[in-house]
């Protein structure tokens, strides 16, 4: 082999051992909570028990606590783009089963990522409107507007 198709072989497998660091790098997706299935969440009509919701559908994500009894199947996919960034929510689905005071299913309804607020999760919180100041900030910005009593 000459001395010239060597440094070519050496660039070579030098930009090869890149691409593969870089390729190990590049972004990841991950799916959170119940993975929904249109066509199992058709199935389920109006009348139908909670029994026959759990069998088709499985246990719900969460319940709610005040007015109708209403689960909730909650997905999340959200994605970054290199793996050491901060990871963002890309879609999020809310399957809404709502029954009546006789446990029968009223209505099923899907809500999407442009529906309503992102859930967090890992924390368990949705984010409140409003702005974000730490208990710090809020002394300075109270002593900003300090009016002493002449």
């Amino acid at each position: 082999m000459t001395r010239h198709n060597g440094k070519i072989v050496a660039r070579v497998a030098a930009l090869a051992l890149m691409g593969f660091g870089i390729a190990g790098c590049m972004g990841e997706e991950f799916h959170r909570g119940y993975l929904v299935d249109e066509r199992t969440v058709s199935q389920v009509k109006p009348g139908w028990s909670a029994e026959q919701v759990l069998q088709t559908l499985g246990t719900p994500s969460t319940v709610s606590t005040v007015g109708n009894k209403t689960w909730y199947y909650i997905s999340q996919i959200s994605r970054r783009p290199v793996a050491f960034m901060k990871e963002s929510v890309v879609d999020q689905r809310v399957t809404a089963v709502y029954f009546n005071k006789n446990l029968k299913v009223e209505r099923v309804a899907i809500y999407g990522l442009q529906d309503g607020k992102i859930f967090d999760f890992v924390s368990r919180t949705t984010p409140t409107g409003g702005s974000d100041l730490n208990f710090v900030s809020q002394l300075f910005r109270g002593l900003g507007s300090f009016i002493p009593n002449p």
